[in-house]
């Protein structure tokens, strides 16, 4: 049996067999089997599937494509992307690319759609690849899938990864010293310009100071402590004022709003009414304008029992605004310098209270004997350690004799200073007591054994007689003394020294040494010669080294010998006694 008939699909007149008839309509079923079975793909799958022409306008997309752009299907359909969507941008030039070479790409799109999301910046990656029959270029298929939310994941981990790492650069760069002025200067300094662009620090004033205004009525006062900015800011923010001036804040300001709840206070781009509100005061707006301030952050600083102040950070210009990640990163850098604060408060009010206490406790050595000249000096250490329990002292005794203590107490504060009152108290007890030196540290090492004190002292005693010249010492495990001659080389005394005083073991040598009219004794603590790493015997040989004329007066000698030995920055407390017989 024999057919013909036009077919569209083959042109021309055609004769079939009945089995190619069924060999077409098998075809045909298949090949809608297959479409049927493509199409469910395209419309159950969740990447979005688009074919384009040449032209790069849409000639197709699939639901799921229509669903993540906003647009229903219909509408795109010969249209080019930058005409529905101008929002997101793709890389048209490696379409482009795909179309000319028929080699498969992958590209990034970026953007906003018309399609609801919960992400701030959504992403695509999108692969294209070439379509063409019998030779003929006829556009392109692009196959993706958004990939927003692991994008956002990423950044997340790569943010909290910047966090972590500018955390760890805080901690070495922030609280380098006891000192409240540097660390607020390293927290201002450390923010400007990766977080900041002008940073500040206002710090509660514990009392107002002597011979300044009281704040009017409802004003609260701070101290800036620190402040840093921009280059381009400088001349702006100092109008602001400068670091030790005083910040007065009318009720309501942001500043007085994060201090007294405890909380950040963050605001972006707000009007010159709310910003007049904000600000310590409303007359700032216009200057806050003037500098092109748009972005305000103020953290809290608070030690574990009391706030301590602020950190204000500014953005200007084309800065971006402040946002949440800034906050918690200012918050955590706020948290670090507030224990570095509190560490350094508490140092400064326990050095200054211990550093009265000493001086109060150590005044200037009694009066010898007129033929003998005394002299003293004390420093406290200049790299931040607490004052210790370094003394000295002169007690005039029967018989034209006097005795020469130079004493140091073990450790550091408080405790060391009122340590060494005891030990001060005692040995000038025993001496009024008729005792010799060696005695006097016998009965002084048993004393405190017996009464359980933890805190051994080493301590140098020289009685001088002044009739006959000669000097007795005695010593419980100091360092000994130096002798400044006219005319001749110094030379350390041959001290024997015994053990320190409260470790129960005192047996205690004493030696004679002559001291001629115009020499100078020099008993020291060991801050005055010590140097990290450097062996003793060395730093004692510079001292003996000095050439300090023994005929100046005994302070100025005693200067020039802290100048030569750069005492100033010595690591420990000095105290130093220079004593010449002037008979």
């Amino acid at each position: 049996m024999c057919a013909e008939g036009p077919d569209p699909a083959f042109p021309g007149p055609y004769l079939f067999s009945a089995d190619a008839e069924a060999v077409i309509a098998a075809a045909g079923r298949t090949l809608a089997r297959e479409y049927r079975l493509l199409r469910q793909i395209l419309h159950g799958t969740l990447a979005g599937v688009a074919v384009l022409d040449t032209e790069l306008r849409y000639l197709y997309v699939n639901p799921h494509m229509a669903v993540m752009t906003g647009i229903p299907a219909e509408e795109h359909l010969g249209h080019t992307l930058a005409e529905l969507l101008p929002a997101v941008r793709r890389p048209d030039e490696a379409l482009r690319d795909v179309l000319r070479d028929g080699q498969p790409r992958e590209v990034v799109g970026t953007g906003s759609t018309l399609a609801d999301s919960p992400h701030e910046s959504r992403v695509w990656r999108v692969t294209y690849h070439r379509l063409e029959e019998d030779g003929e270029v006829l556009g392109l298929v692009g196959i993706g899938l958004e990939i927003s939310a692991s994008r956002e994941h990423q950044r997340s981990l790569e943010r909290a990864h910047e966090r972590l790492i500018l955390l760890d650069t805080a901690a070495v760069r922030i609280g380098t010293t006891l000192d409240v002025e540097t660390t607020c200067r390293e927290l201002a300094e450390f923010l400007v310009p990766g977080l900041a662009d002008a940073a500040s620090v206002e710090l509660l004033i514990p009392e107002e100071p002597n011979g300044h205004p009281l704040p009017p009525p409802g004003i609260l006062r701070l101290r800036r402590a620190a402040m840093a900015s921009v280059p381009h800011l400088t001349a702006h923010v100092a109008a602001f004022g400068t670091a030790g001036s005083y910040v007065d804040l009318q009720p309501g300001a942001a500043i007085r709003r994060s201090l007294e709840t405890g909380h950040p206070w963050m605001d972006n781009l707000s009007s010159d009414e709310v910003m007049s509100k904000a600000a310590p005061s409303a007359e700032r707006v216009a200057a806050y304008r003037a500098a092109g301030i748009h972005s305000s952050l103020v953290v809290p600083l608070l030690a574990p029992d009391h706030p301590l102040g602020t950190l204000t950070l500014v953005r200007a210009g084309a800065s971006p605004v402040f946002g949440p990640e800034d906050v918690l990163v200012a918050q955590s850098l706020a948290e670090r310098a507030s224990l570095s604060l509190a560490k350094a408060e508490r140092f400064t009010r326990e050095h200054t209270m211990a550093l009265e206490l000493q001086r109060a406790l150590l005044s200037e050595p009694s009066l010898p004997h007129p033929d003998l000249e005394v002299a003293a000096r004390y420093l406290p250490s200049g790299n931040g350690a607490l004052v210790g329990g370094d003394w000295y002292d002169s007690i005039a005794l029967p018989g034209w004799r006097t005795l020469l203590v130079m004493g140091d107490v073990m450790g550091h504060g408080v405790e060391a200073a009122v340590a060494m009152s005891h030990y001060r108290s005692m040995i000038r007890a025993l001496a009024v007591s008729g005792h010799p030196p060696r005695e006097i540290l016998r009965y002084a090492d048993a004393m405190v054994a017996r009464s359980g004190f933890d805190r051994v002292a080493t301590c140098l005693l020289v009685s001088v007689d002044t009739r006959q010249g000669l000097c007795t010492y005695a010593s419980a495990g100091h360092l000994p003394p130096v002798v400044l001659r006219p005319e001749e080389a110094s030379v350390l005394v041959p001290v024997e020294p015994g053990p320190p005083l409260g470790s129960g073991l005192g047996e205690y040598a004493e030696i004679r040494y002559g001291l001629r009219p115009g020499c100078v004794l020099l008993m020291f603590t060991d801050g005055l010669v010590e140097r990290r790493g450097e062996d003793i015997d060395r730093s004692l040989a510079r001292l003996v080294g000095l050439e300090v004329a023994p005929d100046l007066p005994l302070a100025e000698a005693l200067d020039r010998v802290l100048a030569d030995l750069s005492a100033a920055r010595a690591e420990d407390d000095i105290a130093v006694l220079a004593a010449r017989v002037t008979a």
